[in-house]
């Protein structure tokens, strides 16, 4: 096993050890579920008078964790304890920040499979996607570090004023902003923690992290591997509670200097414009999810698309903001490659996401199960045929868990709004096109711009590059149709409606979201 890197593009053929490991890591884990947690404010836990329960989607009767009900107060805490730390974290050398989230690093790397069992109970992914979710965070955290080596701490010496009689010295220098906030998902808790939290701490910020209400066990975990690694009290904070109430305590608070959201694109948007009412403007970074198509070409190999858009539209049951939520394919091929997605998606296994076999768990909450039924009967009444699935299923051992089946919807017209908004649930409408200008119209007239795949020649796949409106886009992919980043090979952020910064996490230009510049001139006499 030490020969095999763990990616979303390599996890589909694993060493057996891995399996082991996952089995008995995840023995270990269940005999500790239902114990209180709590949250950690400048160093210390901190326990709230109210409490909630945190319930595994996979069958809600089990307990995961207890979790602190934190309020105004206890967000005006973190930012108190992150400000009071901030002065002290800058001033240490940048090759010390980066030598302690190296250590945070390298704990998550020795407690993976436990962390990726915990992962599996509490946000229902299959083993595989949990293993990855946690490898990935680890890689960020050591690329944000790569990136700060790389770029020399990001101290530029700028060209020097002709003056006579005086030596100029201009220097570029990026410094953090202060107290950075991250909300992060539920549906990658520790990736879109850790990525984030290892970009702002590295540079410089200190850190409140509120997770998403579903997913707070996890991220306690990661947390911890921050702590241990050593950074010292009040840099790291961690927070749980309501959005409705300490989360907007901490959007409107003057106190944070900058943010990281990662979510829905109606909440996304109400955070941005609630974060523009402070005294000056303040950077946010924002990953408001997407519609991301696939175009198929009737020159594509119709195997590698096949699989592609499988994996791609029902990996972690379609709660990817990269999901591949439209599939457009050329006439002369439609038949042949909806016939093949129809086999394929009738092997597929929905169940405990912890067993080996399970490639579907399930969704993540009552809330998203209703929401599956919803727009299936939508896309029934308006004609539209499944091709497989349409029904959620509750029999046997799936009766007390969340469980949609994978469904493929044909026929539905192009007018409809289904083939615009965002689901979050393993449904995916396919249609037949006439050409693939026509695709290329029908894939850009949304308002997200996430990701996109493409099937067929290479000529075609410079064209599809040249013309998609994406922020990460796959070509001839059978790993994934529209899914599957990594740092250092697919950076991943999107344009439009899907993101606000125009560049990618775990690429070459992320880490400069977190820091500003100033230009330092010092003016000698000559001697």
């Amino acid at each position: 096993m030490s020969e095999f890197k763990l990616t979303y593009g390599t996890m589909f053929n694993p060493p057996e050890e891995l399996h082991t490991r996952f089995e008995e890591a995840l023995t270990r884990v269940k005999t500790r579920v239902g114990r209180e947690y709590g949250m950690l404010i400048d160093g210390k836990d901190v326990f709230a008078d109210e409490k909630f329960e945190d319930y595994s989607p996979i069958n809600s009767d089990l307990i995961l964790a207890i979790m602190q009900k934190g309020n105004q107060e206890h967000a005006r805490q973190a930012l108190a304890a992150a400000r009071k730390a901030f002065p002290v974290w800058r001033q240490i050398p940048w090759q010390n920040r980066v030598e302690l989230l190296r250590k945070a690093a390298g704990l998550i790397d020795e407690r993976t499979f436990e962390q990726a069992a915990a992962l599996a109970l509490e946000v229902g992914k299959n083993r595989m996607e949990s293993l990855g979710d946690v490898a990935e965070t680890a890689d960020l955290i050591r690329y944000a570090c790569y990136q700060m080596e790389q770029n020399e701490g990001f101290i530029k010496n700028m060209g020097k004023d002709p003056l006579n009689g005086y030596d100029t010295c201009n220097t570029s220098v990026l410094r953090p902003y202060g107290v950075w906030l991250i909300i992060s998902p539920f549906n990658f808790p520790f990736a879109l923690t850790g990525g984030p939290a290892g970009a702002a701490l590295v540079t410089g910020n200190t850190v409140v992290i509120k997770p998403a209400s579903d997913s707070p066990w996890i991220v306690r975990l990661l947390v911890d591997c921050f702590r241990d690694a050593g950074l010292p009290d009040g840099v790291l904070n961690f927070v749980t509670g309501p959005g409705s109430t300490l989360g907007q305590a901490l959007v409107e608070s003057p106190e944070v200097d900058g943010a990281t959201f990662t979510g829905s694109h109606q909440v996304g948007m109400e955070i941005y414009q609630r974060f523009a009412g402070g005294r000056y403007v303040r950077p946010i970074i924002l990953e408001l999810g997407g519609k991301n198509p696939c175009i198929v070409s009737k020159k594509a190999n119709l195997d590698d698309a096949a699989i592609g858009i499988i994996r791609s539209a029902f990996g972690l049951q379609g709660q990817k903001c990269s999901a591949n939520s439209r599939v457009l394919v050329e006439e002369p091929v439609y038949n042949d490659l909806v016939a093949r997605l129809k086999i394929l998606g009738e092997k597929l296994v929905v169940g405990d996401p912890t067993e080996r076999n399970v490639y579907m768990g399930p969704v993540i909450n009552k809330s998203s199960f209703q929401d599956f039924q919803t727009f299936t009967k939508k896309a029934r009444e308006a004609g539209g045929k499944f091709l497989i699935g349409g029904s959620v299923l509750t029999d046997g051992d799936l009766a007390k868990g969340y469980y949609c089946s994978p469904t493929f919807v044909t026929d539905l017209p192009l007018s409809h709004h289904l083939w615009k908004q965002e689901m979050f649930v393993p449904l995916t409408t396919i249609a037949s096109i006439t050409s693939l200008e026509e695709g290329m119209q029908i894939a850009n007239e949304v308002d997200y711009g996430l990701t996109a795949g493409f099937y067929g020649s290479e000529e075609e796949c410079s064209w599809f590059f040249d013309n998609i409106q994406a922020g990460v886009t796959y070509a001839n992919r059978p790993q994934g149709a529209t899914t599957g980043a990594w740092p250092g090979f697919q950076p991943f952020g999107g344009w439009k409606g899907s993101g606000s910064s125009g560049k990618n996490a775990g690429g070459h230009y992320y880490l400069q979201l977190y820091m500003h510049e100033q230009i330092r001139t010092l003016v000698r006499p000559q001697k």
